[in-house]
């Protein structure tokens, strides 16, 4: 199925204008969700809002945002006044400036959109990303939509462009505010680690190779049930034994062959039944020797 164009938008750089289509590069959708319902009819649940004063519920129109300044003191703001707040949608990513692709930190990542020239953008489109490409430079600058202004970096890919939403400094923590120890590191395990490295790397990222068994057996799960039939409980796996020498972890870890990744459509995954482990049996106690009389 084609992929449904959620928007549409000008991108500028100097005085070039691109008119784009805004493509979802994500599907939520897809993700497995549950809703609650009451155990005893089996119907769905609404949720209710109640005040903690009265211990009432409040319906919509009787409620109003606030925002908390101090300890249970709060400054209330009317619909109009959040309005005013927010930003005019333009339809318009304004390009400031071009930076190198890998000094942009991926933790600043958030969500991610295709682009595609529209009616009359073909041209500009092409040169755009082409120029980035041979550039090695990602394009950053501002977008405006649903009442919010985002920053965003427009890089290019081989088969066109992508628009990724960025998060601003203040939504992203410093890992200087993680406690991390000084470790020394010796050669001699430096030089495995680098080994076991090269041993197991690959020159591309294939996302197809990867897949998400929970979601897979839940899925199973979901069509047994539907289909009206029980499913069994796995049993949690045993937790291995913590592994105190470095080096001879990484020495069996250079004598283990890595499983080849499967190539075309992935493996459906195994039943249920097929991942229990077997239960142990219980020990019989060992039968008490006889005493012999001596004659």
């Amino acid at each position: 199925m084609a992929a449904r164009s959620i928007a549409s938008l000008t991108v500028s750089f100097g005085l070039v204008s691109i008119p784009v289509r805004l493509f979802s590069a994500t599907e939520s959708t897809r993700a497995i969700s549950f809703n609650f319902l009451h155990k005893a009819c089996g119907s769905r649940l609404r949720q209710q809002y109640f005040c903690i004063k009265e211990e009432v519920p409040v319906a919509r129109e009787d409620m109003v945002k606030g925002y908390e300044f101090a300890k249970d003191q709060y400054v209330l703001f009317t619909p109009e006044e959040l309005k005013s707040f927010e930003e005019a949608g333009t339809h318009m990513a304004e390009i400031t400036e071009f930076v190198p692709i890998d000094k942009v930190d991926p933790v600043y990542y958030d969500k991610a959109y295709y682009l595609a020239p529209d009616k009359g953008g073909a041209k500009p489109y092409a040169l755009l990303a082409k120029a980035m490409q041979q550039s090695g430079r990602c394009a950053l600058g501002r977008w405006a939509a649903r009442g919010k202004q985002y920053i965003v970096m427009i890089r290019p890919v081989e088969e066109g462009l992508v628009m990724q939403q960025l998060l601003y400094a203040g939504e992203v923590r410093s890992i200087k505010e993680v406690e991390i120890p000084e470790t020394e590191v010796k050669d001699a395990e430096l030089k495995l680690a680098r080994q076991l490295i090269d041993a197991q790397s690959s020159d591309t990222f294939d996302p197809s190779q990867y897949t998400d068994q929970v979601s897979a057996r839940i899925q199973a799960a979901i069509d047994k049930k539907v289909a009206g039939q029980e499913i069994s409980m796995t049993e949690e796996p045993e937790v291995g034994a913590q592994v105190i020498d470095l080096m001879e972890a990484l020495r069996a870890s250079l004598g283990k062959k890595p499983a080849a990744p499967a190539k075309g459509k992935a493996a459906a995954p195994a039943p249920a039944e097929a991942r229990k482990p077997p239960k142990r049996a219980a020990a019989e106690p060992a039968p008490t020797p006889k005493k012999v009389k001596a004659k």
